[in-house]
């Protein structure tokens, strides 16, 4: 019984010392998991933390092109009333070429008119001139004949008296 007793305790002891063993194994490994789990977890906050910065700049940059975007559409937008003046200015100068050219021509035109006029004054008067001369012409004859007329009164007379006294 002495030594059922002995080997119970020994048994109890190896037991002891197993468990014990075991206990500092169990706490062993979770001071490994909780340092395990501990850098797992910091590592995981540290890679949150810096995504979270990462989206924040990220948005930070989508916000600086969105505004960006915003003025290529307000200097597109300008860009295109630009061109149009930019055309509009070109129709205008050509216009502005045209219409001194028509303005050169209007001028022109009305020394036409002035010399059209000025021709067919010239041409009444020539007609004046040349009907003028004709009577001129008619009246020169009609001195001539009237002188001849005159003339031919007197020697008719002359000659009648002449008559008249033989």
């Amino acid at each position: 019984m002495l030594q059922c007793v002995a080997v119970q305790h020994f048994e109890a002891r190896h037991t002891a010392t197993h468990c014990n063993t075991l206990q500092t194994h169990c706490n062993i490994l979770n001071v490994q998991y909780r340092r395990g789990l501990m850098m797992s977890c910091i590592t995981q906050y540290n890679t949150l933390q810096h995504t979270a910065s990462t989206l924040q700049h990220t948005t930070a940059l989508c916000n600086a092109l969105q505004h960006s975007a915003a003025h290529c559409n307000a200097l597109q937008h300008t860009a295109t009333h630009c061109n149009t003046r930019q055309h509009t200015a070109t129709h205008y100068k050509t216009l502005q070429h045209t219409a001194t050219h028509c303005s050169t021509l209007q001028h022109t035109a009305t020394h036409c008119n002035t010399l059209q006029h000025t021709a067919t004054h010239c041409i009444a008067l020539h007609h004046t001139a040349t009907h003028y001369n004709t009577l001129q012409h008619t009246a020169t004859h009609c001195n001539t004949l009237l002188h001849a007329a005159t003339r031919c009164i007197t020697l008719q007379h002359t000659a009648t008296q002449n008559n008249t006294l033989h």
